[in-house]
């Protein structure tokens, strides 16, 4: 292809392209006179509702026969104030602004431990004689778990039995008779105290070969058979009261002073998709990891059907209310190239109010403007408002005045 046919489909291009932008822009005029198009030029395409009053009066005149706006002013048809302004009343639909409250929610990851968790071990070395508790088995507190070889123990036990008995005699005898002096009747009694004492001293030696859960809880895996030497080092077996689960998790310090004991928490686990378990902040740590900048905060989360576990990781998330703003419909907020606006309804008239949108919803959006609740903004038809120009609400009592006529 020649060279200027190239050139002319490229100016057949940019004027397709140019009245397209016309067209469908509505501030195409400004845009044109900024750039010094003359006036005339602009005038050809500015709409009727930004023309003088004068020029958009004549050109509908022209092209009614002098009887259009005669007939609008008689039959209360709404063009202009009083018949005078000769701009037609642009049909729109508007909504009320209302009083939203910004939603501020915390999210983060946490890990699950029991209310209580502890680790039993003997309270004295032997052999495992006997073990009484099994994996999973709910145990209550002082209830046996296993117990160690007690032979030596019981014969401590009887021998200090007889020795306690013969104090006793010894003690009583030298009461009773006269003979003795009151130095023997004082070591005898201290003897007898002396026997009493190891009597009780072989009985906790006793007590102790039995291991005893120290909680209630539900025992883990027992680690040890029959038969295995222990000491007080080993671990017998683990007991958890999952009654409750504490989750840890870490919290941005911006909520270091928002977050309170006792606020309720949402906390989901992910081996239990899609349901949700309620608790609330049990502590808060007293202050800030200076390395990553949050806060440790532990929250309690009641588990009566005994489906969560120590150690599970979980979701958790905290909702704050925050500060209250203007809230309009997510259609009202335009665009333009200093920011967002949207068009507000004040004595019948359009007018741009700027906004700065603060929180995107699905069905509202939360904007910091001189908005009032109840103001009305245009949702519907803002293709065809402009600044300052007069506009009737769609279902408004005077609109619907105008129709029955």
């Amino acid at each position: 292809m020649r060279i200027w046919k190239q050139l002319f489909l490229c100016l057949v291009v940019l004027a397709a392209a140019l009245g397209v932008w016309v067209y469908t822009v509505p501030s195409a005029a400004d845009t044109l006179a900024k750039y010094g198009v003359p006036e005339k030029a602009v005038a050809m395409i500015r709409p009727a509702a930004q023309k003088p009053a004068g020029e958009a009066q004549g050109q509908r005149q022209a092209q009614a026969g002098g009887q259009g706006v005669a007939q609008g002013a008689g039959q209360g048809n709404p063009r202009g104030q009083g018949g005078q302004g000769g701009n037609r009343a642009v049909l729109v639909v508007a909504q009320p602004v209302r009083i939203g409250t910004v939603n501020d929610r915390l999210s983060a990851i946490g890990s699950g431990q029991a209310i209580q968790s502890v680790v039993v071990m003997p309270q004295a070395s032997g052999t495992i004689h006997e073990i009484m508790v099994t994996s999973g088995q709910k145990v209550v507190k002082g209830q046996v778990l296993a117990r160690l070889d007690d032979d030596e123990q019981v014969i401590e036990r009887d021998k200090a039995q007889v020795a306690l008995k013969s104090a006793q005699e010894k003690s009583a005898s030298y009461k009773n008779l006269q003979s003795f002096s009151r130095l023997d009747v004082f070591d005898a009694q201290i003897a007898e105290q002396a026997a009493r004492l190891a009597l009780s001293t072989a009985e906790l030696n006793l007590r102790r070969r039995d291991i005893v859960a120290p909680i209630d809880g539900i025992a883990g895996i027992v680690a040890v058979n029959v038969g295995d030497n222990v000491t007080t080092q080993t671990s017998i077996v683990p007991l958890d009261d999952r009654s409750a689960i504490l989750v840890d998790f870490w919290a941005p310090e911006r909520f270091a002073v928002a977050i309170e004991p006792g606020q309720p928490v949402e906390a989901s686990s992910i081996a239990r998709p899609g349901q949700v378990f309620s608790g609330k902040v049990d502590a808060i740590d007293n202050r800030v990891d200076a390395a990553s900048r949050t806060m440790r905060i532990r929250a309690r989360v009641e588990n009566p059907g005994d489906v969560l576990r120590a150690g599970m990781a979980f979701s958790v998330g905290m909702r704050f209310p925050g500060e209250k703003y203007p809230s309009v419909d997510p259609l009202a907020v335009q665009w333009d190239g200093e920011g967002s606006f949207v068009w507000q309804v004040r004595d019948n008239k359009s007018v741009k109010t700027r906004v700065r949108v603060i929180q995107r919803n699905p069905d509202a959006v939360l904007v910091e403007a001189q908005l009032g609740e109840g103001d009305r903004v245009v949702t519907e038809g803002l293709q065809r408002v402009r600044e300052g120009a007069p506009v009737r609400i769609f279902g408004a009592p005077e609109t619907a005045e105008v129709a029955r006529q």
